[in-house]
């Protein structure tokens, strides 16, 4: 029987190995007619041919990766780099996935894979975001992984990575969804993430060991991003942002959207705005979010209003009229009257208690 499952496991692998080559689409409908990974693997050049959706461009590729495959070798390859495969051929495979269009035959993963029984939510936006959109996903991924919510993105810069990391700070699990193998970190400066990750949630991709990250790769990834979640939240698009293709992937597939609204001005927000228009839900505050997902936040907010009970007077002005927008010091020393002195010791008390965070030389945003 083990034998028979390592046997099995190559055969998935070989066809799975060939995402890179053939579409989603046509990996499934090959698995379906044959019965199974390891018939597609023994199909001969004529039973190809019968299968009338492929190209001959799509049988030699499949007659070539075959010719080259050593099953051992590539076993071997998938456990010395501590990657996992799953396949539609296995009762754990995500069943979200499964219902999708241009359903992955088999998805790699370091780490683990999704929990079915957890609820998941997608934070996505802009890779060259506002500080406001990379502290709003922050707050909206901790908080969220604080209530057991997984969090899923694509592990780009800006507010993905945002995501990922509000999700480690709240201790919860998180996972990263890539356009190019999950043995290969993109981007590469994003490595101390992608390891953090990798021991706190999952590495995820459709695409076999060793393929690079290249454009036309990413679109296709985000249906992937919207299939494993129950609902998407846009924390910050422009008006043509990739965030915005994600998107439209969960309305096809039938999933609730949320979008971080923005001031009319600001050009980082125009995709968000633009969403909310169209129908999308208004994240107004996680607590109501949570409410939405019937989670509920009492404890937490009840700490969160123990603390802001003991602030003094000054420093309750002080964090009275900070928010998620940067404010320099003399803007809170106009709105709150006091003297620079006294925002300065309630700034950095403030910051000692860890409700508010220099993002700039003296400017100041809430946590």
């Amino acid at each position: 029987m083990e034998r028979k499952k390592i046997e099995d496991l190559s055969y998935k692998y070989f066809l799975a190995s060939l995402s890179d080559e053939l579409s989603a689409a046509k990996l499934c409908r090959l698995s379906a007619i044959a019965g199974s990974a390891r018939e597609v693997y023994h199909m001969t050049e004529k039973q190809l041919k019968q299968a009338a959706f492929l190209t001959d461009i799509d049988r030699a590729k499949i007659l070539k990766r075959r010719e080259d495959w050593d099953p051992g070798k590539k076993e071997d390859e998938l456990h010395q780099k501590g990657i996992h495969l799953i396949t539609r051929e296995d009762e754990a495979y995500p069943e979200d996935l499964r219902e999708i269009a241009q359903s992955p035959y088999g998805i790699f993963y370091k780490g683990r894979i999704t929990d079915p029984c957890k609820p998941a939510v997608a934070i996505v936006g802009a890779r060259m975001c506002s500080e406001y959109g990379r502290e709003v996903a922050g707050q909206v991924a901790m908080q969220l992984a604080a209530a057991d919510v997984q969090v899923i993105s694509g592990m780009a810069k800006g507010v993905d990575s945002a995501g990922h990391f509000g999700a480690l700070r709240g201790n919860g699990t998180t996972f990263a969804v890539l356009g190019c193998g999950v043995d290969i970190c993109y981007p590469p400066g994003n490595r101390i993430l992608y390891e953090k990750i990798e021991a706190a949630g999952g590495i995820l991709s459709e695409y076999p060991p060793g393929t690079p990250p290249v454009p036309m790769r990413f679109p296709m990834r985000n249906r992937i991003i919207s299939g494993l979640c129950q609902i998407v939240i846009v924390a910050e698009a422009r008006e043509k942002s990739g965030s915005l293709i994600t998107a439209d992937y969960a309305l096809e597939q039938g999933k609730d959207i949320y979008a971080v609204p923005g001031r009319m001005t600001d050009v980082p927000s125009a995709g968000c705005n633009r969403l909310i228009k169209q129908g999308a839900g208004i994240l107004l505050s996680v607590e109501d979010f949570l409410d939405d997902l019937g989670i509920t936040m009492e404890k937490r907010s009840r700490q969160h209003t123990f603390s802001k009970n003991l602030l003094e007077k000054e420093e309750s002005l002080v964090y009275s009229v900070l928010d998620l927008q940067p404010k320099n010091i003399e803007e809170i020393r106009q709105k709150t009257k006091l003297t620079v002195t006294e925002v300065m010791q309630s700034l950095i008390l403030l910051q000692k208690q860890g409700m508010i965070r220099e993002v700039f030389k003296n400017c100041y945003i809430r946590t």
